[in-house]
């Protein structure tokens, strides 16, 4: 079959690349294993597509059809290939998101959301479904058991992703941690700069980010960022990178840690570098990732003052002191339980499931890819992650989880569950 090429324009908070893919319909599974084709929506929707919604209630829930199939179990929980079992993580990132959805903010954004958006998903009835499936996964003893208790008790709520028939492509983010130093010294040139306050008056079209910091990325200082610098970094890729996910978690050079969080950004959409260097010629046009793009820029430094000026986007940061990297709803991500969609058509601070071929460090450091499904908390938002066909998903924080972000690109399937009205 030939291979689809897909444009990733991942901005907040993760990297765009221009990828191959290879749909998840054509991985060879099993005869036991439940090919993932089948997890699609039916080809019945009669809708006109302008007014096809975002998220669609199946009659049945998927899982009968992975009898014999472990990876439609959510062992992670418990345990599973040499990972720890992170019950405790998903716990949190459930509370997280009760707390969220007290909030006066949540309140106004589903009473948009029930009537525009999904009619049936009110804020009330997420919340009662987080409660009764915070239960369920305290009292499940095993992955089946808490899928047969969850295939009972909630109806599955499928995003119709790109194509109406439920395909959703996946990439992936992190947090990075990096050294960084409080003042600008001979070695710490590049830095990040605070919000500036006034930025509501700027004028529009907003500065791009060549105007802002220059080719090189030092000028910063002769304009509207003169006194904002944060902190200092050795690499002019680690700032823009940190600027591309959202935040990041830092080493002082006097030994103690923090970290930086998104706190503003200009009015400019997102470039994708990577895209540039494949028009330009420097990078195939298929099978580029973040690790192939990092070591061009390795070989070749001085082309980072060519490419990163073609992103006219610039976001600015905020001292968070350790706490961890924050979503759009403003709570904690947690990391594989907090996923970023397009918060114009998914319900906030929801219960999601997804499924999707992911990548995973073995033992050796190799990473490996298998199809795993996960229960995830919707927490997050992105510059480029549009469409009811686009998620993000927490990796977590450091090297580990940034070479698995770097590769992360599947196509796969997203579902919100929500208690069965019977329950309410």
């Amino acid at each position: 079959m030939k291979k689809s090429l897909a444009i990733i324009p991942v901005a907040l908070p993760v990297l765009a690349l221009l990828i191959t893919v290879s749909p998840l319909g054509r991985l060879l599974l099993s005869p036991l294993e439940c090919q993932l084709k089948r997890w699609q929506l039916p080809v019945s929707i009669k809708t006109p597509k302008p007014e096809i919604p975002p998220l669609i209630a199946t009659k049945k829930p998927p899982f009968p059809c992975c009898e014999g199939d472990t990876s439609c179990f959510d062992e992670q929980i418990w345990g599973e290939s040499s990972q720890q079992a992170d019950k405790k993580i998903l716990i949190n990132s459930i509370d997280n998101s009760l707390r969220y959805l007290q909030t006066n903010s949540a309140k106004k954004t589903y009473e948009r959301y029930n009537k525009d958006k999904v009619p049936g998903i009110s804020r009330e009835r997420v919340i009662q479904s987080l409660q009764r499936f915070r239960q369920l996964l305290l009292s499940s003893k095993s992955a089946a058991e808490l899928n047969q208790a969850v295939a009972e008790e909630f109806v599955f709520y499928q995003s119709v992703g790109n194509d109406q028939k439920g395909k959703v492509l996946f990439t992936a983010y992190f947090e990075p941690l990096y050294i960084a130093s409080r003042e600008q010294t001979a070695e710490y040139r590049y830095p990040i700069y605070a919000i500036p306050p006034d930025l509501k008056e700027w004028q529009r079209p907003h500065p791009t980010r060549l105007d802002l910091e220059g080719a090189d990325g030092l000028q910063g200082g002769e304009g509207k960022l003169k006194g904002l610098e944060l902190f200092w970094f050795k690499s002019r890729l680690e700032p823009y990178l940190m600027q591309i996910q959202g935040s990041a978690k830092l080493r002082l050079l006097d030994g103690t840690q923090t970290s930086v969080g998104f706190a503003g950004n200009v009015a400019h959409n997102y470039q994708s570098i990577g895209k540039a260097l494949i028009d330009d010629g420097e990078l195939p046009s298929s099978g580029v990732t973040m690790p192939t793009i990092l070591e061009y820029f390795e070989k070749d430094p001085k082309k980072l003052d060519v490419y990163i000026p073609r992103d006219p986007s610039f976001v600015f940061f905020q001292e968070n002191k350790g706490a961890p990297a924050q979503g759009s709803i403003q709570v904690g991500l947690s990391p594989e339980r907090s996923i970023a969609t397009d918060k114009s058509l998914m319900p906030p601070g929801a219960l999601a499931l997804i499924r999707g071929h992911f990548p995973f460090a073995a033992d050796n450091g190799d990473l490996k890819h298998r199809t795993v499904s996960r229960y995830v908390l919707d927490q997050d938002a992105g510059g480029a992650i549009k469409t009811a066909g686009r998620v993000d998903y927490f990796l977590g924080t450091g090297k580990i989880a940034g070479d698995r972000a770097g590769v992360t690109v599947t196509n796969g399937q997203l579902y919100y569950l929500l208690l069965k009205d019977k329950s309410l």
